[in-house]
This record gives C-alpha cells, sequence and structure tokens, in this order.
C-alpha cells in the first residue's frame, strides 16, 4: 500500500480524487492510502462471498451488501474514510446510505487480504473499525483459505473466531445465513 505525505485532508479533497484507475484510495487517520487493484483470486472470492450473502439477503430481505468500490465515511472532523470489500448495512441503518457514500457505522465490514494490504488489514483497519464501534469484521485470508470473524462487545474485538475452509460461518448479526467456506474459497 502506497500512503501519500501527511497532510490533513478534507472531504471536499478526497472528492476530488479521481475515479477508477490502478488505484483505490482511502484517508485512514489523515493519511491519504493508495491501493493497487485487487488479484483475480481476491475477485473470485468477492464474488464468491457476493453470491452467497445476495442468495441469504433475496430470502432475508434485512438489509443491503455493497462490494468494493463503495467508500464508508465515519468521520468528516478527522476525515476517516474506507473502502472495505464487502459492506453490510441493515434495514435498521438504512438511513446511512446516501447517493454518494455511506455515512456512518455499518453492521459488518469484510476485507479479504491481499499481500499490499494484509499488514493494514489486520492492524490498521481492525482498529479504525473497533474505535468507530463496526460490530462485526471479517478478515478473509486467501493463503490460509480462512476467515476470522471479530465481534464488538463492550466496545471492543475479542479473540476472533477462526473458521476454516470445511467449516460453515454463521453470525448472530443475520439469523439464519449459514456460509460454508469451501464455496468461499472454490476457483
Amino acid at each position: 500500500m502506497k500512503t501519500a505525505p501527511l497532510k490533513e485532508w478534507t472531504y471536499e479533497e478526497f472528492m476530488t480524487l479521481p475515479e477508477g484507475g490502478p488505484y483505490r484510495y482511502e484517508i485512514i487517520d489523515g493519511e491519504l492510502c493508495m491501493t493497487p487493484s485487487p488479484t483475480p483470486r481476491h475477485q473470485t472470492i468477492l464474488f464468491n462471498l457476493s453470491v452467497l450473502f445476495g442468495i441469504y439477503l433475496l430470502n432475508n430481505p434485512t438489509g443491503k451488501l455493497f462490494p468494493a468500490p463503495c467508500d464508508v465515511v465515519f468521520s468528516k472532523d478527522p476525515l476517516q474514510v474506507a473502502e472495505p470489500d464487502l459492506i453490510f448495512v441493515s434495514k435498521a441503518k438504512a438511513s446511512l446510505v446516501t447517493e454518494k457514500n455511506i455515512q456512518g457505522v455499518p453492521d459488518l465490514l469484510v476485507e479479504i487480504l491481499s499481500p499490499g494490504t494484509a499488514s493494514t488489514d489486520r492492524r490498521v483497519k481492525l482498529s479504525l473499525y473497533e474505535r468507530y464501534g463496526v460490530p462485526e469484521y471479517w478478515i478473509v485470508d486467501p493463503e490460509a483459505e480462512t476467515i476470522q470473524v471479530f465481534r464488538l462487545s463492550d466496545g471492543r474485538y475479542g479473540i476472533p473466531l477462526d473458521i476454516r475452509k470445511g467449516e460453515t460461518l454463521d453470525s448472530p448479526l443475520l439469523p439464519g445465513l449459514s456460509i460454508p467456506l469451501s464455496k468461499v474459497f472454490s476457483a
């Protein structure tokens, strides 16, 4: 992940950054972070998760799922903008979804690790999501074929639940959702 020199970014400046291109943009703790486009493996996993979630949501319309690129604006002062790989916003929080982005704290965020983002996803974003009170955060590891599930309890993420290929991921946020990891990591 490349970072631009530290400066105080405004939301208006952030919105002038070019769309598309070779980089995705985020501002975390005042620092502009530019991430290269994801790999085909990353995108296959994103697609598989989106389909499995989508099937669940068709039968249980409890909210909306947004795959990247879609910005989550946690704060405008100081500016905190993340672009998770998957975002789930429940019907109860539907007002967070605006024409341009999601403003506030979604119910669930998912990051799929890439070699250039693994450290940021495991430390910086974990801390950011915990600080803003994201109820559930999943870290998907394509190499280990695991998903770590962090759930907020008393304002903190506890010890993550490690789910491995061959096991099934269930979430108390989404009753009835059952995601077999073998389908997440299938080619």
